[in-house]
């Protein structure tokens, strides 16, 4: 256990809307840790069920609760890194929950590997109570694991601690889009930090519900627009450009043909703009 001190080593920044069940369960798989020097940082975005009366029964200290209107999950974990004071950030969903020795065998990495700044873990999915099998494409990456970002999100933010430090160097979460903001912040920071995978199952993830912002469709788009974003930054290596580059034509050319199909006639026109203008 880490001795006391006025600033926690963990801030642990959960945003939530209209999730007061489930909220309970990840709250409470945080003060079931086996180590105790976090903060709770509560991000209420706008909820109208009973979130904030369920928040009532915590006594503890070490939990913080902020409402704000509805502006969505990049507003929300913005907020709470605005209100936050650990060295290092633990993000947890409010529909996701941790293994009691999570933060502990995050502190021994920490210590192991002092100069990483971003951990995570394997996790284990569960969709309405069965646990699912994995796929290849889904294994978590260990080391410098950029190109691992560009197909997919390969770093669930639910496993995720982050120093803040990192937070410093290359911004906060980009609230201009509505999803696969976790998308859009793990390419700017694995494209330049060092990812250590701690390879134990410490998150649970409980899915196949309507309101995931990850099964919402069209969300290709989402990730052209973060690929277009971080080719035009100027931060990447020859090497991260050309794969980068590829990655969204890649998509580019899914997305076209989805909004031909759909008739999108606009969308048509916008992407195969961007297209052109990767693929000359």
């Amino acid at each position: 256990m880490n001795p006391k001190t006025d600033t926690p080593l963990f801030t642990v920044i959960i945003p939530t809307f209209n999730r007061k069940d489930f909220l309970k369960i990840a709250v409470n798989s945080v003060f079931d840790q086996t180590f105790d020097d976090f903060e709770i940082i509560i991000i209420d975005d706008g909820s109208t069920d009973d979130t904030k009366q369920m928040l009532y029964e915590y006594s503890d200290k070490r939990i913080k609760y902020f409402y704000q209107e509805n502006k969505g999950v990049s507003f929300a974990r913005n907020k709470g890194l605005e209100q936050s004071n650990g060295r290092y950030v633990a993000f947890l969903d409010s529909d996701d929950r941790w293994v009691a020795n999570k933060l502990e065998k995050t502190f021994e990495y920490i210590n192991n590997f002092p100069e990483i700044k971003i951990f995570h873990t394997e996790e284990l999915w569960y969709r309405r109570g069965r646990l699912l099998n994995q796929k290849k494409k889904h294994k978590k990456p260990d080391g410098y694991v950029y190109f691992n970002a560009l197909p997919i999100c390969c770093i669930g933010m639910s496993t995720s601690v982050v120093n803040r430090d990192v937070f410093d160097d290359i911004g906060i979460f980009d609230q201009s889009l509505p999803a696969c903001e976790d998308y859009d912040f793990w390419l700017r920071a694995t494209s330049r930090y060092e990812v250590k995978l701690i390879p134990q199952s410490l998150t649970i993830k409980d899915g196949g519900r309507a309101d995931q912002l990850s099964l919402q469709p069209g969300l290709d788009k989402y990730r052209i627009a973060a690929l277009d974003k971080i080719l035009r930054s100027g931060t990447l290596n020859d090497e991260q450009y050309e794969k980068t580059r590829e990655e969204l034509i890649k998509k580019c050319i899914i997305y076209l043909n989805g909004a031909k199909k759909r008739g999108k006639l606009d969308e048509v026109k916008h992407y195969q703009s961007i297209y052109a203008k990767y693929s000359s």
